[in-house]
């Protein structure tokens, strides 16, 4: 199989997107006055610098069903140079506007895991989200992994592209692990409620279960964690 994946036709990619995310932990109890905060402190920065083209997309995103991460943020950039440029600029910007909140989140939200990914295909970043996404973040065999790629942009990449043809989905993407922990690669996906999302998330299913190429992924990314989330907020 992987002589025959190294054989598959790749697409062009279209300009880089390198995305940084932070999963948090945060007491269940006063999550929802951590979601004021990021709207009130930071949320109008970090839409100023998509304005401005600092950064690509941002977004703020809320537990709804999976693990131990209560909130999310991520923002996407060009390069790994711009990520961090636009992290102390919307991070010096916040303390000063309100060093108070930010300490305050701070204990509402008191541990993180971060990652940085980098965008293999889909459309995240280049349009509109949905109101709720489905992530998986999978486990994969690390020698393996670049024959992962080429199943997802060969095999899945076409069912994914006509969800969002057909409406069932608003967006979607695969990205690779660049820096963080256990998880090697991150599929997402958005539609416009959660009952068509669960529905686009059924189609696909089935659409894959009887392909060999995608049982080969499976083989090569064998374990995986599944989150549900809220878009609380999204720019674009």
């Amino acid at each position: 199989m992987a002589a025959a994946a190294c054989c598959l036709a790749v697409p062009a990619q279209a300009e880089d997107a390198y995305i940084y995310a932070t999963y948090f932990n945060c007491d269940v109890t006063q999550q929802e006055r951590a979601d004021q905060i990021i709207e009130q402190l930071e949320k109008p920065l970090w839409e100023a610098a998509v304005a401005d083209g600092s950064i690509q997309a941002w977004g703020w995103l809320a537990h709804h069903t999976g693990g131990k991460w209560r909130r999310a943020q991520y923002y996407m950039a060009p390069s790994m140079e711009a990520l961090f440029t636009a992290q102390k600029k919307i991070g010096d910007a916040a303390d000063a506007k309100d060093p108070k909140a930010g300490k305050e989140f701070g204990k509402i939200c008191n541990s993180h895991d971060d990652y940085i990914w980098k965008r293999v295909a889909g459309d995240v970043g280049n349009g509109p989200r949905g109101t709720v996404a489905f992530s998986t973040y999978h486990v994969c065999e690390m020698t393996r992994e670049q024959e992962a790629d080429q199943l997802v942009q060969k095999v899945f990449a076409p069912v994914y592209d006509k969800m969002v043809a057909d409406g069932l989905l608003v967006s979607w993407g695969f990205n690779e692990h660049i820096v963080g922990g256990q998880y090697r690669r991150l599929d997402t996906m958005s539609a416009k409620d959660l009952p068509t999302l669960m529905k686009a998330r059924t189609a696909i299913v089935a659409a894959l279960e009887d392909d060999k190429l995608g049982n080969t992924y499976s083989d090569i990314c064998g374990s995986h964690s599944d989150y549900i989330w809220n878009i609380k907020f999204a720019k674009p």
